[in-house]
């Protein structure tokens, strides 16, 4: 006996045009929630993707896009030709979501508690692409197994063997004082950054910097000015900040500052990558450059500078930052470690205007106290001693190299189906797709079927704000040795059915 399908205009969902979850994200939390509430069954055959998006007013691509999530989390089945229908069997945790029952003697709490506003955007900003981790081709892993693991414990034994007092206790809210000298020291002289160790404010990661900067920079509700593309972890710091996003066209030269001033004249924030915007890779040009310094200083505004892996460039010496250029003191630039030595290290750090070198304190200190100390006298010695320097030598050789395996690679088997060109500088290369695979499947549909093959990569559209854009992949090449291309390639190829 055939199923009943669930009535499209009675299922209770509402979508907010006004959220910054992008509205494919709403569609999926909210059919999640009637799944797992039992409102919709088990067996129970879902409303056609068409039919959906014109009763909720949105385009197909946001109903597919939550159904194929919906798909790969085992939460929903295809079948062929029968349309979409919500699992017999749900996914082990959700199962125990629901019938989960306090220990004996503690009252029973609902499962789902009102969050706030921004609670509610935080839980939606979640990774694309995450749960595999394979080195092919996670976009922004470094090759772990190339960094000197015997130069770096032997560093952090004899930082830890005796160590002073002062490190041990009261620690500076700005970070390890030998340390910010050695980020200061080599800031001026690679990327002709005009610095003090002063001015510099260690924490631990790129996010928690951008959060930082907001926090004192911005009030609630303020505008701030992002890349559209852009990097999730700026959306993410900002949205935890209670900063309202105005996303801002990229073109061939940068971010459009024109554009910004047309339709978000009061923003007075702008959060860039101009060595290598992510993920497209754009250099910001001279002049886009100045029009921006120029903006910042009209406006009395201030320009977030993310430099994340300006160290490996191919052509020539890294760019010299923004910055460099700031005579008006409107740049607040920061910096990570982590992808140019290993991700769970999270160190990063800003360098801010020097008038600003006590606020930035005083936040951090009411914020969060101060950074962990136990890497941070290794790391000092890491880059007084030249090891920081030898070891991004090589890295960018290496890296290079895999480049150009990946291209060779890519053109024998992924020929008419991406178009990948190569890049001066990053991780990763952006692989458009054609329209002869836009025929068959969007790039949210490339992605899960690569990672079920254990391929990792992610999805060009998902760095647009509304979660839709250009159709691509991104493919992170650092971590896959020369030998393994051909292969991890080919797998690709073949989880696309190419």
């Amino acid at each position: 006996m055939p199923r009943r399908v669930a009535d499209a205009a009675l299922l209770p969902i509402a979508l907010d045009r006004a959220e910054a979850v992008p509205l494919h994200r709403q569609l999926y939390d909210q059919m999640r929630d009637l799944i797992l509430a039992g409102r919709l069954g088990a067996g129970a055959r879902l409303p056609s993707t068409r039919t959906l998006a014109r009763e909720l007013g949105v385009s197909r691509n946001t109903v597919t896009g939550a159904f194929d999530q919906l798909l790969a989390e085992g939460y929903v089945v295809g079948r062929v030709g029968a349309g979409s229908y919500v699992s017999d069997e749900l996914p082990e945790e959700a199962l125990s979501a629901r019938t989960a029952r306090p220990p004996e003697g503690l009252s029973e709490r609902p499962r789902l508690r009102g969050l706030s506003n921004r609670g509610m955007r935080l839980a939606g900003l979640r990774k694309a692409g995450g749960g595999v981790r394979s080195a092919a081709f996670t976009p922004g892993l470094p090759d772990l197994d190339a960094f000197p693991f015997d130069v770096w414990s032997r560093l952090m034994s004899k930082a830890w063997r005796r160590p002073p007092r002062d490190l041990l206790a009261n620690a500076e809210p700005a970070g390890y004082l030998p340390l910010r000298r050695a980020i200061a020291t080599y800031l001026r002289a690679v990327r002709g950054v005009r610095c003090e160790a002063d001015q510099v404010i260690v924490v631990s990661g790129a996010q928690q910097a951008i959060g930082l900067a907001a926090h004192v920079l911005m009030d609630e509700g303020d505008p701030a000015l992002i890349e559209e593309p852009g990097y999730a972890g700026v959306r993410g710091a900002l949205t935890a900040a209670g900063a309202r996003q105005v996303p801002v066209p990229v073109d061939a030269e940068g971010m459009d500052i024109a554009w910004a001033e047309r339709e978000a004249p009061d923003a007075k924030l702008a959060c860039v990558a101009p060595s290598l915007q992510y993920p497209l890779g754009i250099t910001m040009t001279l002049a886009r450059r100045l029009k921006l310094l120029d903006w910042a200083q009209r406006r009395d505004g201030w320009i977030l500078e993310d430099d994340y892996d300006s160290e490996y460039r191919y052509a020539g010496r890294p760019l010299a930052a923004l910055q460099g250029l700031d005579r008006d003191g409107r740049v607040v630039y920061v910096g990570t470690f982590s992808k140019v030595m290993f991700p769970s290290l999270r160190i990063g750090y800003l360098v801010v205007p020097a008038d600003l070198t006590d606020p930035f304190r005083f936040a951090r200190t009411a914020l969060d106290d101060h950074p962990s100390t136990a890497a941070q006298p290794a790391l000092a010695a890491f880059m007084e001693e030249g090891h920081f320097a030898a070891h991004v030598r090589r890295m960018r050789k290496r890296y290079k190299d895999r480049q150009d395996a990946l291209l060779e690679a890519a053109q024998v088997r992924l020929a008419g189906a991406f178009e990948i060109e190569p890049a001066e500088a990053g991780m990763h290369l952006v692989a458009r797709m054609t329209t002869t695979l836009t025929a068959r499947m969007d790039d949210r549909t490339a992605r899960r079927r690569a990672a079920e093959a254990g391929i990792n990569v992610s999805a060009l559209s998902s760095f647009y704000a509304d979660g839709f854009g250009r159709q691509g992949l991104l493919l992170g090449y650092a971590a896959v040795p020369e030998a393994e291309m051909p292969a991890a390639v080919a797998r690709l190829a073949g989880a696309l059915g190419l």
